[in-house]
């Protein structure tokens, strides 16, 4: 089990995404980086796999080096999380501020950058 509230960093990243999904799979260098770059800083990624193969999905997290929480049911797009925030298509991530609020939805690339960093108080 793992909690949200528990998890949340200054800034945290909802990430859904899974290990057939080739637009998730090409995303997720950019996500590393992130990572990378902001962690230290505090910001926080959680993965949501919609996968429902869990040797798939494992063998991605260490091929992609996500190195950050992941979790799953393997329940594809029935998954009880991906359901409670709406997903019907992934990639898709949530960017959460210190207190848990979505403060933004799809972000990608220089915008995604901006925002983690206004979240974190970087300039």
């Amino acid at each position: 089990m793992v909690s949200l509230k528990e998890s949340l960093g200054k800034a945290t990243l909802i990430d859904f995404w899974a290990s057939w999904c080739q637009p998730c799979r090409q995303e997720n260098p950019n996500v590393v980086a992130l990572y990378n770059a902001f962690h230290s800083k505090g910001l926080n990624i959680i993965s949501v796999s919609l996968d429902e193969d869990a040797v798939s999905w494992k063998e991605a997290i260490v091929k992609d080096k996500l190195t950050w929480t992941q979790v799953s049911n393997l329940k594809e797009m029935k998954d009880p999380i991906a359901l409670q925030y709406g997903i019907t298509q992934i990639p898709t991530t949530f960017l959460l501020d210190a207190k848990g609020k979505i403060v933004a939805i799809d972000l990608r690339g220089v915008d995604l950058n901006t925002k983690i960093k206004e979240l974190l108080s970087i300039k």
